[in-house]
């Protein structure tokens, strides 16, 4: 790399380099494949009370067919502005399905703006039932866009739902505790894009700003050039490097919410130094729009007496999403 494209970061946005052991990998097929399902929601206790994050392997996901989506993501990023801009997610009001422009979207609007580029599909609707849900909208000079992506989406709810039965059990419930809670769910399935930066890097632009995500579960397919930082209770920032053939899992606010803050929906962002452009594919999986979020009774006690009110699921997601979309402030 040419020394004047060499970054240079603000010493607030370095990231430690740990072993993975700092965010486990979990073997997932044993609850997969029912042959071990105590032993997996043990790990996953473990990761989601100290870290919120982990990466899982034998998760039954071809590594070819996400490779497949990662290569017609990076066609779609490709196309020129004007025809990524004609499917903007403006168009699609509250359902919000579409592109999203650099800067178009600030996690962290207070302090950061996202140096990112998206494109957001959920649950195909043949018009706009409400926030969230909705007709997606597809390049027309890709063709194969829509079934790959579209199909990815369905697998990876598909997967969510497995993962969300671990975590059940996990927290000492059945294992279908989720189901009533997931009939319809709100799910998003988006592209990214990030362009590397170099020269002085400070807070002010970074590939996304410091947050939590919204729902139930994360779902996180990376390419190979890494750039995600997570906090770790010491509030360090610890680099979650890509590992082959895995996804990282991590939980948003509902599920902290369900466990009254035993589990941990951690800090986490991107700075993209690598000098490459670099493509990530996350899933985001939450409850039905309706379904009302509290701590549990088992996670309620004198010493952690219950620190939240019950929200319903659709309310919190399009509260955190209003403040990042101009076009919401009318909605």
């Amino acid at each position: 790399m040419p020394k004047d494209l060499a970054a240079r970061l603000d010493d607030r946005l370095r990231a430690k380099r740990e072993s993975f052991d700092k965010i486990p990998v979990v073997d997932i097929a044993p609850l997969l494949d029912g042959s071990n399902k105590q032993r997996v929601a043990k790990e996953i206790r473990w990761a989601l009370m100290n870290t919120g994050f982990m990466y899982v392997k034998n998760h039954g996901i071809p590594q070819d067919f996400v490779d497949s989506v990662f290569e017609v993501s990076r066609r779609f990023f490709d196309l020129p502005t004007w025809q990524k801009m004609a499917l903007h997610i403006g168009k699609s009001d509250v359902a919000l399905r579409g592109y999203i422009e650099p800067f178009g979207e600030n996690t962290d609007p207070g302090k950061t703006k996202d140096l990112k580029e998206c494109f957001d599909i959920g649950p195909e609707c043949s018009t706009v039932e409400g926030p969230f849900f909705g007709p997606n909208q597809w390049p027309s000079s890709l063709p194969e866009f829509r079934e790959l992506t579209y199909g990815y989406h369905q697998r990876m709810v598909d997967l969510a739902k497995k993962l969300l039965k671990g975590i059940a059990l996990s927290l000492d419930l059945t294992e279908s505790y989720f189901e009533s809670l997931t009939r319809n769910p709100i799910s998003i399935q988006r592209l990214l894009h990030y362009p590397p930066q170099s020269g002085y890097i400070g807070e002010d632009i970074i590939g996304i700003g410091a947050h939590t995500d919204y729902g139930n579960l994360t779902v996180l397919a990376q390419d190979d050039v890494g750039g995600l930082q997570v906090m770790n209770r010491d509030r360090i920032w610890v680099e979650g490097m890509p590992i082959y053939g895995t996804f990282i899992i991590n939980i948003g606010d509902l599920i902290q919410r369900l466990t009254n803050d035993v589990y941990l929906a951690n800090m986490h962002r991107v700075v993209n130094t690598s000098g490459r452009e670099r493509y990530s594919i996350p899933f985001f999986i939450d409850a039905d729009f309706n379904a009302s979020i509290e701590p549990l009774p088992s996670c309620v006690t004198n010493s952690n007496p219950a620190r939240y009110r019950p929200v319903t699921c659709g309310q919190h997601k399009f509260g955190r999403f209003a403040v990042s979309y101009t076009h919401l402030s009318k909605a």
